[in-house]
């Protein structure tokens, strides 16, 4: 290769370099990914980790669950290659959760590699199933400890007010409203005016049925005209080319 396809090879690659560095980077910590963030429901929480280290494994993660607005129904998902404990403790103060005084309530989560763990280059992604979540506008923080085979641990538990990312960010998510169950369409005000009143839940299913019926019917019938028309046609088409066809061969 002539050398100045090789130095502008090089020069390709490190430009490469230098932009996909500060990405990865950017990205490389532990985080959370919620299914859902509707107060009052349950949601199923992964926790995306990536190795960081070239010369060691990680081979635990502890997450810290919140005591301020407790969690009180956290349960792990089976994952091969590794263990799940999750540890129950006192609260700070009693709190209030659904009309009950909860005093105890779920404080940790505990994954432990029966094996490896995630290597160097890879990453594993570790589920909670959770709730009910606290009110709407709540920021739920989880930080996370990452144990490394080699003994270090990395704390992923800094947070900012101001929209920056701090180095070492803390998984989180904010609740938001819970779905609206009586809005939009009256659907669900139908619904127990019908179940309330007997007449009404019969008149009501009558008259549904009733149209559902005639809706059905009348395509049904337009289709069986059609279909006849065009049997009929058909017919008529071929009587035509037979009569043509004895005229053209006769003398």
């Amino acid at each position: 290769m002539p050398a100045h396809r090789t130095r502008l090879a090089a020069g390709t690659a490190l430009a490469a370099t230098l932009v996909l560095l500060p990405a990865g980077g950017a990205s490389a910590h532990v985080r959370v990914v919620p299914e859902a963030t509707a107060a009052g429901g349950w949601t199923v929480l992964t926790f995306r980790v990536p190795n960081e280290s070239a010369t060691a494994a990680t081979t635990s993660v502890t997450v810290d669950l919140p005591t301020g607005t407790p969690l009180t129904s956290v349960s792990t998902r089976p994952l091969p290659g590794w263990t799940a404990t999750v540890e129950e403790g006192d609260l700070p103060e009693p709190v209030d959760v659904g009309g009950a005084t909860i005093t105890r309530a779920p404080v940790r989560v505990v994954w432990t590699a029966d094996g490896e763990g995630i290597r160097d280059g890879e990453f594993q992604e570790l589920e909670l199933s959770v709730g009910p979540l606290p009110e709407a506008g709540t920021r739920l923080v989880l930080p996370a400890h990452q144990g490394y085979s080699d003994g270090t641990v990395v704390d992923w538990d800094e947070t900012t007010d101001d929209g920056t990312e701090p180095e070492h960010p803390a998984p989180e998510l904010t609740t938001t409203e819970a779905a609206d169950t009586h809005g939009g369409h009256g659907a669900p005000e139908a619904a127990a005016d019908a179940g309330s009143d007997g007449d009404a839940d019969a008149g009501s299913d009558g008259d549904a049925d009733a149209g559902t019926g005639a809706a059905t019917a009348t395509p049904d019938a337009w289709g069986r005209t059609l279909g006849a028309l065009g049997l009929a046609a058909g017919a008529a088409a071929l009587v035509v080319a037979l009569r043509t066809r004895t005229r053209v061969r006769r003398p």
